[in-house]
């Protein structure tokens, strides 16, 4: 992994305080070091008023402030993206997504996934994905800020009382400081609600961002109703994914999750972080934290799951490319233009890569995505879009990352019928249910006594005084 994860990156050195303190002489003592304590905790006193009452190890209350405020210059609203016949953005993103939508239903046999399609500005994306980052945040941010805490003895823990919750306040803020900034400047940027690869926004929902996506077109030369179809075709065709295969937006996010459970920190380091720490200088908290000392040891249970996500998400991302390129077919000129450019903005990291990276140590890297592009062509071209779309109907059907290695040898054992375990078909578990229930001897019991004996039971008994011997 090239990248820490979410909440521990390098430290910023505009946040530095301004004095060593690892010099004794730039140490304040006595009277004027107590004076300052006192006011360094009526400080942040105030600062965790301000914050918000959030709790965990993210303060969200305050990532949303941040995010909001950075975005308070931008007037999303009132920026129309024009498009013959269409009045304002809102109509624009509509009429893109109906066509859109009509198109892709010859390209595959998944029905349409989303009820709405919304034109959203950069602070409603904010809002409307900030419930799903948090549920990525949690887990890993719990995990970094909460090693540390575990590691000491318990005595330290006792003696050390409010001030560790006062640190895992000042962590959560830290956090929540760092994910606000992440999250405006990504809202600048990202052109719709599932760019990033990830079910971000509310469910059976479809949503572009209008001013973004007028930003992006400027020098593409293309006209700004093609981008907008096509933009509106990726995200259809992501919906029909994320809404009618629950477990694919489970699984995302699960895999996430399995990662940051298994997150662990070098304890030896807590010497030397607590050093780094100095109670006269509060941004030194946040410094410590940042300074690479409690960077995770990547284990290879967390190997293996960021290998299954990036296979994942290279497969949804492969899907979506061969499925819009040929629902579009030759009906926008410069529609392969577009897909090559969207290519080229994942190859060089673009802002849903960087995001995603630093928030689980993961790069998506595009020669798996193009790979997974690959054989869903492949299988298509060879057993036709039915058979490459019931693929997703389960997770064990799926190809795996030696099958994007080794294209040609799935789509060959994909032309021998195969079928699910029982044991992992749902059909053939309410079958086998069904069938066991009908085999199963049904009771003859219409005595009114309280034994409950079948006529062949007292037949066994006789009619003494419940001697069993027949002799």
């Amino acid at each position: 992994m090239s990248k820490t994860p979410f909440g521990f990156g390098p430290p910023d050195p505009d946040k530095r305080g301004d004095g060593d303190p690892s010099d004794p002489s730039e140490q304040p003592s006595g009277a004027e070091a107590f004076n300052q304590l006192g006011q360094m905790l009526s400080q942040l006193g105030q600062m965790l008023s301000q914050a918000g009452t959030s709790s965990g190890p993210v303060n969200y209350d305050l990532a949303k402030q941040i995010a909001l405020q950075n975005l308070s210059g931008r007037d999303d609203a009132k920026v129309g993206f024009t498009t013959s016949g269409s009045e304002d953005s809102s109509s624009a993103v509509r009429d893109a997504a109906h066509l859109a939508e009509l198109w892709l239903d010859a390209a595959t046999i998944l029905p349409a996934g989303a009820t709405s399609t919304v034109s959203w500005s950069a602070r409603t994306w904010v809002e409307k994905t900030l419930p799903t980052w948090q549920r990525l945040c949690d887990p890993v941010a719990q995990q970094m800020s909460g090693a540390w805490m575990q590691a000491l003895p318990e005595e330290a823990k006792q003696a050390a009382g409010p001030l560790l919750s006062m640190m895992g306040q000042m962590g959560g803020m830290a956090f929540g400081s760092q994910l606000g900034n992440a999250l405006a400047q990504l809202a600048q940027e990202v052109l719709t609600s599932t760019e990033v690869g990830l079910p971000l926004g509310p469910s059976a929902t479809s949503a572009l961002l209008p001013t973004n996506i007028e930003k992006f077109t400027e020098g593409l030369e293309l006209p700004s109703s093609e981008v907008l179809v096509f933009l509106a075709a990726r995200e259809a065709a992501h919906q029909r994914l994320f809404t009618h295969l629950p477990w694919l937006r489970q699984r995302l996010l699960a895999t996430v999750e399995e990662f940051a459970r298994g997150i662990t920190v070098d304890t030896s380091a807590l010497e030397s972080l607590a050093g780094q720490i100095d109670p006269a200088n509060p941004a030194s908290i946040e410094e410590a934290m940042s300074s690479g000392l409690l960077e995770p040891q990547t284990t290879p249970e967390q190997q293996a799951a960021l290998k299954r996500l990036e296979t994942l998400l290279a497969l949804v991302e492969g899907w979506v490319d061969v499925v819009v390129a040929e629902a579009i077919g030759d009906r926008l000129p410069g529609a392969e233009a577009l897909r090559e450019t969207l290519r080229r903005r994942r190859a060089t990291g673009g802002p849903a890569e960087q995001t995603f990276a630093t928030l689980v140590g993961l790069e998506l890297r595009p020669r798996r995505m193009r790979a997974a592009s690959s054989l869903w062509k492949l299988i298509g071209d060879r057993h036709g879009l039915e058979k490459r779309d019931d693929l997703w109907s389960h997770p064990d059907l799926m190809p795996t990352a030696e099958d994007l290695d080794e294209p040609l040898d799935f789509a060959e054992r994909l032309a021998t019928p195969t079928t699910l375990p029982a044991d992992l078909d749902p059909i053939a578990e309410l079958e086998r249910t069904e069938r066991d229930s009908k085999n199963k001897p049904a009771s003859t019991d219409t005595s009114p006594t309280t034994g409950g004996d079948t006529d062949e039971d007292k037949g066994d008994k006789g009619t003494g005084s419940g001697n069993t011997d027949p002799s």
